[in-house]
């Protein structure tokens, strides 16, 4: 690693003139080469904003105000927009988020990889091939000649992402941003794609700009940390100095929102609230746009209680079958085989009022609440809506209910006549919260309901559906993939694999004794950060064998 930065950011004020709003204000770091800065932060701080401002792709109304970025010496600001397209690619790449919405749906795997080459690497069209499939080898991808003819619809998220990573890495850049790689992917495929990233780059000796809200895995994978808060960095220094001994306030504020282990809680006793039998959902493949191609098995045999009262978090893999059990339970899809039971009554069985009553007590909170919530209606419209199907409760009363609603989810009432658009994704996710508790059910699924959301948000969340489900008594199905939130707010925990259910038990029993195989590979997927007595934090590993205990830097 030489002295002198590959990436000087100086006093850096990004901001939109017009409305006189500033996003950064006077951001300085800078970033040597094969070395990995970690920018953490809320949603707001800045972080992506600066990232994308490094590669020159700030959204138009946004301006450099204030500052300078240099790369390899050459200031960005007084680079042509013809001389930042050269650099983009062999000097500059960037992984965005959300590669389904960065990969363009129309066109081939193949056209959109090798347009990089073709603009930057000077050479033919069958040496960018060659290179093409070495580097889809390379990440993991087999039959590259099948993926080259393929449209990204066709993957999983986290094939999309080995795709995006073997897109940025074909030019072999000095600096590489990595937007919040892993977001929304489960803990295996996580641990997967950080592994394969740490590698190319620590090969190419690429430095890494990592901008995430996830705190353990920036622990594990950075050499620095850089904390920013509404648009100010904050703190910036090596990542065990940070963790151990923060200095400023809002970076305790940070590393204390982490969630932890409380205490267990009695068991639920009594007869099941939800009982599911034997059940099995079977879905259609399609081989071709019309081709049918045999079946897909999403869910199979599986036999689970739930209890009044009770949280049950359900973890596995993505295609692990656990959103597809929490449809058919909720009855969103449909299932082929089994039973599920209410109270003991047969769901299958049941029609006109027993059916709507089953509906009137259970009720699903989605993982992205603005695309679940219409975007049309009102918050106050949204939330009245549910009690539409309560004859019971007349329409005077719900002006009232819903105004008690927002107060149960700590909003302030006056945020009814507010559209979706209008309000934060943490607010967005409480009225989401609040839309199924206002009918009060006994039962609640909530499907990777906090992914999405930064740490400090999450953890007011958690709280927040924890202090409701005390209040209400409701039992709750958890869906996540995130293992410290079930740390925090589990009593039970099933696993599953390929539809089917490996394992089950209390929350202790599965963290701290896993049986299976499976279960074992999940918890050793990603680490997590412990407190320590000086009031700091320490990355530590669950299960994991002691020669793979070493962050990759």
């Amino acid at each position: 690693m030489t002295d002198a930065p590959l990436l000087e950011i100086g006093n850096l004020s990004l901001g939109i003139p017009d409305i006189d709003l500033t996003i950064v204000r006077n951001a300085s770091l800078t970033i040597k080469a094969a070395e990995t800065v970690g920018i953490v932060g809320e949603s707001g701080s800045g972080k992506t904003m600066l990232g994308r401002a490094v590669i020159g792709l700030s959204p138009p109304p946004v301006r450099v105000t204030e500052g300078d970025i240099r790369f390899r010496g050459a200031s960005f600001r007084s680079m042509s927009e013809k001389a930042m397209r050269a650099i983009r690619g062999p000097g500059v790449s960037m992984i965005f988020q959300e590669p389904m919405t960065s990969l363009n749906p129309s066109m081939t795997i193949g056209r959109q990889m090798e347009e990089g080459l073709a603009l930057h690497g000077g050479i033919d069209a069958n040496e960018r091939r060659r290179r093409i499939l070495a580097m889809l080898e390379r990440v993991g991808i087999g039959d590259g000649e099948r993926l080259l003819r393929a449209y990204p619809h066709e993957f999983s998220g986290g094939m999309r992402q080995r795709i995006m990573i073997a897109s940025a890495m074909l030019l072999k850049p000095a600096l590489l941003i990595a937007d919040e790689p892993t977001t929304a992917l489960d803990a295996v495929t996580q641990r997967d794609i950080m592994d394969l990233l740490a590698e190319l780059t620590r090969e190419y000796r690429t430095a890494v700009m990592l901008i995430s809200h996830d705190l353990p895995m920036v622990a594990r994978y950075a050499d620095r940390i850089v904390v920013m808060q509404h648009g100010d960095i904050v703190e910036t220094g090596r990542k065990d100095t940070v963790l151990a001994a923060p200095a400023h306030d809002y970076t305790r504020k940070l590393l204390s929102s982490l969630p932890v282990r409380g205490p267990s809680r009695p068991k639920a006793e009594g007869d099941p609230l939800i009982s599911v039998e034997k059940l099995g959902v079977t879905f259609m493949k399609r081989g071709g746009l019309f081709a049918r191609n045999g079946i897909k098995q999403a869910v199979r045999g599986v036999n689970l209680d739930i209890r009044a009262g009770e949280v049950v978090a359900v973890v596995g893999g993505s295609g692990s079958g656990k959103t597809t059990l929490a449809r058919a339970i909720a009855g969103l899809t449909a299932y082929q085989s089994g039973a599920i039971r209410f109270r003991g009554l047969d769901l299958s069985d049941a029609r006109g009022q027993a059916r709507a009553q089953y509906r009137r007590q259970c009720h699903m909170v989605f993982q992205d609440p603005f695309s679940s919530l219409d975007p049309r209606m009102k918050v106050g419209e949204l939330i009245a809506e549910s009690l539409c199907i309560l004859p019971e409760i007349p329409q005077s009363d719900h002006a009232r209910l819903v105004s008690e609603a927002l107060a149960d989810v700590s909003l302030d009432p006056g945020l009814a006549e507010r559209y979706p658009h209008q309000l934060s994704g943490g607010q967005r996710q409480r009225v989401a919260i609040a839309r199924a508790l206002v009918r009060r059910p006994s039962f609640v699924i909530a499907d990777e309901a906090v992914s999405a959301l930064d740490v400090t948000v999450r953890a007011q969340v958690l709280a927040l559906l924890a202090d409701l489900q005390r209040k209400y008594g409701f039992a709750c199905l958890f869906i996540t993939h995130d293992l410290a939130v079930v740390e925090q707010i589990a009593d039970r925990v099933i696993v599953m694999q390929n539809g089917e259910i490996v394992e089950e038990g209390t929350r202790d029993e599965i963290l701290d004794e896993p049986r299976h195989p499976y279960t074992l590979k999940l918890l050793s997927a990603i680490p997590v950060l412990e407190p320590t007595n000086t009031g700091g934090l320490t990355l530590k590993w669950r299960h994991t064998p002691v020669s793979d205990a070493t962050p990759l830097n």
